[in-house]
């Protein structure tokens, strides 16, 4: 009878109430690694949302007793977590250090393995760390859901076209486009309080106005909120895969000349948000950042547009019925060959191996 490698999780978000990289990194992948002859234990199940926790209460020498074999962080770092991976080491256990969208070089340093989301983000690390990381995209959560109903009309005024964004923030503007043309209403699913949470929205609507710089944004701000052909939505599990399959197109656009700090964070994103949409069979205009780049043909299976013409001109093309059902098709052929829960699950046991067996990280790709 074959004996299970026992595996610990100290997780970024508590197990009951998951934040998406808790679930996609990490609890989505625990029947994948049973089946792979791995045993998944949740050993640090964090009431509050952190990524720097104080982990000293995990023991490295209770871990051992207790027979785990690898340790995996997912996505937290700091002194506390840099200090029980070197513990660990010593004990004998294997640790991974499992990232989506930060760039932690000590983390890496003190792990015996890293996961990075994408080609890019492992990129980003120091050439002498490029040995101990594998690439491991994110899977696609409900890959049965999909358009059944793709319509034959072009957009007008009176009956629009529905384009979709979801994100994990409030937006306080539509980026780059700003305004959508007369036949196209947009539907951001995002941190928005519920419409029936009336007074959260009140509140929320006061900080955002508050948070303008001057009288010129406020102003914008008021037009983005009184816009008709804008929609805001809660963020839900379920909910937001219900706007994606009502919706006509999928957009991500994201304002990169923004964000002024040395690594921002467009520069350092998963592919997840675009593959979303493209294995529901959206077919998506982005803008190109690195995490897309390599996922898009361009006018095959997507478009990435970079200036408002850009952006409104694919949008443009995509009036044509026939253009939304052929590029929504291929989306899903690509988002479901390439960025699966099992094509996930596999790559991460490769990395869970390699460190029992062991065989070089860098061996992997």
């Amino acid at each position: 009878m074959n004996m299970l490698t026992k595996v610990g999780f100290v997780l970024l978000s508590n197990s009951e109430k998951p934040i998406p990289s808790t679930r996609i990194a990490a609890l989505n992948m625990f029947p994948f690694l049973h089946t792979a002859q791995f045993d998944p234990h949740i050993v640090f199940d964090p009431v509050r949302n952190s990524e720097t926790p104080d982990v000293s209460g995990l023991l490295a020498g209770r871990l051992q007793q207790d027979g785990f074999r690898i340790v995996v962080f997912q996505k937290i770092y700091g002194d506390s977590v840099v200090s029980l991976a070197r513990d660990l080491r010593v004990v004998g256990i294997k640790t991974v250090f499992c990232v989506c969208d930060v760039v932690e070089p000590g983390m890496c340093d003190a792990t015996d393995a890293t996961i990075t989301v994408t080609d890019h983000l492992k990129s980003l690390y120091p050439f002498a760390l490029q040995h101990k990381i594998a690439v491991a995209h994110d899977g696609i959560e409900r890959p049965a859901l999909h358009k059944a109903d793709r319509g034959n009309h072009h957009g007008s005024m009176t009956r629009p076209l529905r384009a979709v964004l979801v994100t994990s923030v409030e937006l306080d503007r539509l980026p780059v486009l700003i305004n959508p043309p007369a036949w196209l209403q947009v539907t951001i699913v995002g941190r928005y309080p519920a419409k029936s949470e009336w007074l959260q929205r009140l509140r929320q609507t006061y900080r955002n106005m508050n948070r303008q710089p001057d009288w010129a944004s406020k102003l914008r701000y008021l037009g983005f909120l009184a816009n008709p052909r804008i929609k805001r939505l809660a963020w839900d599990s379920d909910h937001v895969y219900t706007a994606l399959q009502e919706s006509d197109i999928g957009i991500i656009p994201i304002e990169t000349e923004v964000e002024r700090s040395a690594l921002p964070g467009w520069q350092v994103k998963s592919e997840n948000r675009l593959t979303l949409k493209m294995a529901v069979g959206l077919p998506v205009v982005a803008t190109p950042i690195p995490a897309y780049e390599p996922v898009v043909q361009q006018g095959g299976n997507a478009f990435l547009a970079h200036s408002r013409s850009d952006w409104i001109a694919c949008l443009s093309a995509l009036r044509d019925p026939a253009l939304r059902r052929n590029m929504g098709i291929q989306a899903r052929q690509t988002a479901l060959l390439e960025y699966s829960m099992p094509r996930q699950a596999e790559r991460l046991v490769a990395v869970f191996r390699a460190l029992i067996a062991p065989v070089a990280i860098s061996d992997l790709d």
